[in-house]
């Protein structure tokens, strides 16, 4: 595999050129003994030109042959978030959630299995995700002076005092 080509494939990519970007990894993929990487930012690229179909079985490669962890991060997002706009909602579920369970500080992950969680039809557990979401990351001043009543009602949004 060309370090070079590669290099240059990403550059494309940084600047929003998916598709002159893919026509690099795609050379790749076809003339090169390539690892995940290559198979994870073609994925990318195919997403980010509204190609969800033809990304998944270049986001199940990458995964499959191994990367980084900042990568590995970003394949289970995209993958996850993909299978969820095919309504492939179980695939999405599963995918989310190997994701969080190997990167459980990424909350990006989380949000994106709220949306999943959604179209399964667990308003609840959505709803719990988000809160904890917000609650953790936000600093907006107002939400802080009500974290502790939201993390409590949280787990218990049907309960009626």
């Amino acid at each position: 595999m060309s370090k070079k080509q590669l290099e240059e494939a990403l550059e494309l990519q940084k600047q929003g050129k998916f598709a002159e970007s893919n026509v690099i990894l795609n050379d790749l993929i076809s003339n090169t003994n390539c690892h995940g990487d290559v198979y994870y930012h073609y994925a990318s690229n195919c997403d980010s030109q509204g190609n969800e179909r033809e990304a998944v079985g270049y986001y199940e490669k990458a995964i499959q042959e191994g990367l980084s962890s900042e990568d590995l991060q970003g394949a289970y997002l995209g993958l996850g978030s993909t299978y969820r706009t095919l309504g492939m909602y179980k695939e999405s579920d599963k995918t989310l959630r190997k994701g969080i369970e190997s990167f459980p500080n990424d909350y990006a992950l989380k949000v994106f299995h709220a949306l999943t969680l959604y179209n399964l039809g667990n308003y609840e557990s959505t709803t719990q995700l988000l809160l904890q979401c917000i609650t953790e990351t936000t600093n907006d001043a107002e939400i802080l002076r009500y974290k502790k009543a939201l993390e409590f009602y949280a787990p218990q949004l049907d309960q009626v005092w």
